[in-house]
């Protein structure tokens, strides 16, 4: 029987803040930190700074911790030297990072990941000899004696685990691993014990949880991370996913936590652009067909969608990562009824997934000090000084905050009739309405920090005299064209566009295929509302049965008309978007792809007139039909009052895009301005 939810209290979330009774133990609420890679598991030497991160969740009140992924043998390594639990002194060093948590009466499990033939060296392994797409390396297949060396390495992983004072493991069986691979007919080739029918196929998984749990008895938590939509072609079917679940919780698992999608897979499952929960239907699907409770993920987090999901009987637990990386304090600021102090992850994977995929180690774009907790800290100032800010961007707000929190006197100086620069743009571009969340935390930290915030102000010398520090984030400008007919009406820039003070025809040129290219093209692509904000739509658009019923969760897509005919041209040659972020950029061309817009390099821009847009590809002359080009073609620094102030002498710091204009970098610019300010 899955636990019983409690009655309504005057706790703000009753189901989200209920604790979890495991029999042998129990969980103080229903929040598990999902497994998140930081690059901090690689090395002994960040094992205390490994530690710091999860001491700040813990104390932040989260339930369950689960670390990023560490292999149980050298083929299961991610990559070269990777994080491992295989001997004893791996054991001894995670007592550091174990010792802290329990300091703060949270529990945490470490996750036993085998790469499988994601495993990025020449050593992987698999059921098959089946190369992932994603993958240059081609495994080799598992011997039935490889497969039990496997095995006990599991086994043997799980109690090293136990040694280092782990209060249980998290096996991980989905997102296209090993395991998932043995059990998919998809990549299990085999026809032996380990391969065939369903029962063979699922085999390695029952095995491993029911060799853990002989090997470490009946009181350390057994999470299975089962991959309850695969979200590839020819994936599992639902009476599968079913029995898997089941054999499963036959073999001694304590939790069953929710996988969505393969890392192959052609459907995004975690970025900005999926509706919040978008998949928490399927873990409620699979809910009466099993016994041992149940944890749902991705897309969670607020508060509001936690306890909606767990009061609707949906899940027994919530699973997020991201969130907690950008809020550590989380689950107290829930628990204290403040949702509006909430640091809301926006789900852009700029800093934590895309980090990973380039081997730096993580941080979060609204919360730089993720992962830097032991260098990155706002001590209160030894000596409170007088600074001005100077524009409400990202850079600015970040500045203003951090330095009036720890005890400086901010006044904060802003042109427009709001705060959020660049970001008051970005939140119009549907698939990025989660950018409003951390306008919404800016506005709460100004009042909550003092800030003295002057809207409608443009500061000028005369009013930045007197200050100790002044800071420069007045952001950027659009960098001007020089083709011919560059001035006409029908030429406009970006800005035009998304303040809405024009409205472009249906025929449109975009010059530029950066961030604000790609950004634009989705704008004017759609009429009406965000897909984002209409998951039914949303799934027929990427091909998702809303039912969870066919093979690997997929439908033929089903894409809305486009709004307009669009051309998204870039002066170098290659393809467009190429350098946009490794975990999303993938998204936003297949996005647009689906809209029709044709998208093109190596374009030489001749000139507008009334019968188009006269361009050059591969010195071929072309006259594209439009009705408005926009220019998307890069920013330029504004910083007209750095030479002046720093003649008169004053100390003056700028920042954000008024120091570098580079695609308009939120994640450079909120960094840059929290460490000054850590540093004033």
């Amino acid at each position: 029987m899955t636990p019983a939810m409690p009655e309504a209290s005057a706790s703000p979330y009753p189901h989200l803040l209920a604790p979890l009774d495991l029999g042998f133990t129990t969980l103080r609420n229903r929040v598990l930190m999902g497994s998140m890679h930081t690059g901090l598991e690689d090395r002994a030497r960040d094992v205390p700074r490994l530690a710091a991160y999860f001491a700040e969740r813990a104390a932040g009140g989260v339930g369950l911790i689960v670390t990023g992924g560490y292999a149980p043998n050298v083929e299961g390594w991610l990559k070269p030297f990777a994080g491992a639990m295989t001997r004893g002194a791996h054991a001894r060093r995670h007592r550091a990072v174990t010792d802290a948590v329990h300091a703060h009466d949270a529990k945490i499990c470490l996750q036993l990941l085998h790469a499988g033939r994601y495993a990025y060296h020449p050593l992987s392994v698999a059921p098959s000899k089946a190369k992932a797409p994603i993958n240059p390396f081609t495994p080799r297949p598992l011997s039935a004696r490889g497969v039990e060396r496997t095995l006990r390495a599991y086994v043997r992983a799980a109690r090293l685990a136990r040694d280092a004072g782990y209060d249980g493991v998290e096996v991980m069986g989905s997102e296209g691993y090993l395991i998932n691979t043995f059990a998919s007919a998809r990549t299990n080739r085999r026809d032996d014990a380990w391969g065939g029918d369903l029962p063979r196929r699922m085999r390695f998984a029952t095995e491993i949880v029911a060799r853990i749990r002989e090997a470490c008895g009946p009181d350390f938590i057994l999470i299975h991370r089962l991959s309850m939509l695969e979200l590839v072609p020819d994936g599992s079917p639902w009476h599968e996913i079913v029995a898997q679940a089941q054999a499963i919780e036959a073999a001694g698992a304590t939790l069953l936590n929710t996988g969505i999608g393969w890392h192959e897979s052609r459907v995004p499952t975690i970025a900005t652009s999926v509706p919040r929960a978008a998949f928490a239907g399927v873990t409620a699907k699979l809910r009466p067909h099993v016994g041992l409770p149940l944890v749902t993920t991705n897309r969670i987090n607020t508060p509001e969608v936690a306890e909606a999901i767990l009061a609707g009987g949906g899940a027994d637990m919530v699973s997020m990562a991201r969130p907690l990386l950008a809020d550590p304090d989380w689950v107290a600021k829930a628990r204290a009824g403040r949702p509006e102090a909430i640091n809301t992850c926006i789900a852009c994977n700029q800093a934590c997934l895309d980090h990973v995929f380039a081997n730096r180690t993580v941080s979060c774009l609204v919360n730089p000090r993720a992962c830097a907790e032991t260098e990155l800290n706002y001590l209160p100032a030894a000596t409170p000084k007088r600074i001005a800010v100077v524009g409400a961007g990202p850079a600015g707000l970040a500045c203003a905050t951090v330095a009036a929190a720890r005890g400086h006197q901010v006044t904060l100086f802003e042109a427009g009739d709001a705060i959020g620069g660049q970001f008051n743009l970005a939140r119009r571009i549907p698939g990025k309405e989660e950018f409003d969340e951390t306008l919404r935390w800016f506005r709460h930290r100004i009042a909550e920090t003092d800030v003295e915030l002057r809207l409608g102000t443009t500061a000028d010398i005369d009013m930045l005299t007197g200050y100790d520090v002044v800071v420069l984030a007045t952001g950027v400008r659009p960098r001007p064209v020089d083709f011919a007919g560059h001035d006409r009406p029908d030429v406009i820039t970006y800005l035009d566009v998304l303040s809405g003070r024009i409205v472009p025809g249906r025929r449109v040129a975009l010059v530029g295929a950066g961030g604000i290219g790609f950004d634009v093209a989705e704008f004017l692509a759609h009429d009406g509302p965000s897909p984002t904000l209409d998951p039914a739509r949303w799934m027929r658009d990427w091909g998702i049965d809303p039912a969870f019923e066919a093979p690997g969760g997929l439908l033929p897509a089903q894409p809305a008309a486009p709004a307009r005919e669009l051309w998204l041209l870039q002066r170098s040659p290659g393809r467009p978007g190429s350098r946009l972020g490794k975990t999303t950029g993938w998204i936003h061309r297949a996005a647009l792809k689906a809209a029709r817009v044709q998208m093109l390099g190596g374009v030489g821009y001749e000139r507008m007139d009334d019968a188009g847009f006269h361009i050059r590809i591969d010195d071929t002359p072309q006259v594209l039909p439009v009705d408005h080009v926009v220019i998307c073609a890069g920013q330029e620094p504004h910083r007209p009052l750095q030479a002046p102030l720093e003649a008169m002498g004053v100390s003056v710091h700028v920042i954000g895009g008024a120091d570098v204009a580079a695609e308009l970098d939120a994640k450079r610019a909120i960094a840059q301005g929290s460490r000054l300010a850590a540093d004033l």
